[in-house]
């Protein structure tokens, strides 16, 4: 096991061994040194303050080259048995401490790089400033010096434990460009990332431990799908629709009930391969930050504007942030460089070569993709969905981004109506129903 993060408790990573209901603390990295708080503090340089902004610049590494090592090499220093230390120097979260901002509702870290960080880097850019090529190439370099701390780290963890198994967790395990490398230059053989690797994963983690340690149940449970928030029914979806029958109205909107589910899906699939934008909600919400199926948005991935497309009518977000595929399971090996389960979208593969250019919109510029496998056990429906397109364009995957415009994945269906009726999504199914604009 290795657990890597900002920081909590004055820890920032950790590594040892899990045995029966024993977790076996073999080593850590204490505060204030974090590699989490090196990927926040160049996120933060690069011009985006927000809470969780990481993954932006994971999505725009790609796009530079690595040409700053040796200024990143500056910030963070390699050492002994898997361990690692930051110049202080180029920091404020060990003198200052680390403030929370709230902008409009949405969490803003306050600054943790000092003065000397830019002395290093040049000036930093500002929140609404043009993206440059040097603002790239940071990115690019943060990623590699990153990964290289990563695998130092992964290497010792291996070299103390001998086990070929490795469970990840912490907010850096949603590093999944990084994590889809673990196989190739790590000795780990398997790998297990929970859905909410993050701080809300310490929910599960809490309620797991009373429930093996203080009450000394067996551990029966194994996280194989994240299917666990609420759930509505045809009915309670029925009433909300009356209430807004109105609205729908005066949009050009036709609202169907399809009972049967096959008919549901093949009708759903026939509309995302004209190229409709359509919104998917069923079931249980996810646990975690990604959508998977029951509160998505799914299009088609052979479009070569489908991206350009999503972000006119719905995403409005920055153009190098790619979007993720889902597919069977089954079909892995065919399209993508693995053939492995990837349930929580947490692994970054490449595309098989001569795939790209069939499913464009989810092929990011270096040839990879966020890759979420689809098994008809962990999650029915939504395979049959893309069962269904795939018996119509022969691709057995579908363009998966989240259900929400520029706030937290929707959960109820009046979220799901107020994000379909303000934005100028397509379609929208919701459990049995089938809502579409006409005009």
């Amino acid at each position: 096991m290795v657990s890597v993060d900002g920081f909590g408790d004055f820890v920032s990573t950790m590594w040892g061994l899990g045995k029966d209901e024993d977790l076996i603390v073999v080593d850590q990295v204490s505060f204030p040194h974090s590699l989490g708080l090196f990927y926040l503090a160049i996120t933060q340089y690069l011009g985006f303050p927000h809470y969780g902004d990481e993954y932006k610049v994971m999505g725009l590494a790609p796009y530079g080259e690595p040409s700053a090592m040796e200024e990143m090499r500056r910030v963070v220093h390699l050492k002994p048995k898997g361990k690692f230390v930051l110049d202080l120097d180029y920091f404020l979260h060990h003198s200052e401490g680390v403030s929370m901002l709230w902008e409009d509702g949405s969490p803003t870290i306050g600054q943790v790089f000092s003065n000397k960080m830019e002395d290093l880097l040049g000036p930093a850019r500002k929140k609404d400033e043009p993206i440059t090529e040097h603002h790239r190439n940071v990115a690019a370099s943060l990623q590699e010096v990153y990964e290289e701390v990563f695998f130092h780290i992964l290497e010792y963890a291996h070299k103390c434990t001998g086990n070929h198994c490795l469970a990840l967790s912490g907010g850096c395990a949603m590093n999944s460009v990084a994590n889809g490398k673990i196989f190739d230059r790590s000795p780990f053989k398997e790998l297990y990332v929970q859905s909410a690797a993050g701080d809300g994963g310490g929910a599960i983690g809490a309620a797991y431990y009373v429930w093996n340690k203080a009450m000394g149940m067996p551990r029966s449970f194994v996280m194989e799908h994240a299917y666990w928030g609420p759930e509505f029914t045809n009915g309670e979806i029925e009433r909300i629709l009356k209430e807004k029958e109105t609205e729908f109205i005066s949009i050009g909107c036709v609202v169907s009930r399809i009972g049967d589910a096959e008919e549901l899906c093949r009708k759903t699939a026939a509309m995302i391969a004209e190229g409709k934008v359509v919104g998917w909600f069923q079931g249980r919400m996810e646990w975690g930050p990604r959508a998977l199926g029951n509160r998505s948005i799914v299009c088609d991935p052979r479009r070569t504007d489908m991206k350009e497309i999503l972000n006119l009518k719905i995403k409005r977000r920055e153009s190098f942030r790619p979007f993720a595929p889902s597919i069977l399971r089954e079909s892995v090996s065919e399209w993508f460089e693995t053939d492995y389960d990837v349930p929580f979208m947490l692994q970054v593969y490449q595309i098989k070569k001569d795939k790209r250019p069939v499913i464009p919109a989810v092929t990011h510029v270096n040839g990879s993709g966020r890759l979420q496998t689809v098994t008809k056990e962990q999650n029915p429906y939504y395979y049959r969905l893309i069962k269904s397109f795939e018996k119509i364009t022969k691709v057995p995957m579908v363009l998966n981004t989240s259900f929400n415009e520029n706030e937290p994945v929707v959960c109820t269906p009046y979220e799901a109506l107020d994000c379909f009726l303000r934005t100028q999504m397509d379609v929208l199914v919701m459990g049995d129903w089938f809502i579409e604009r006409k005009i």
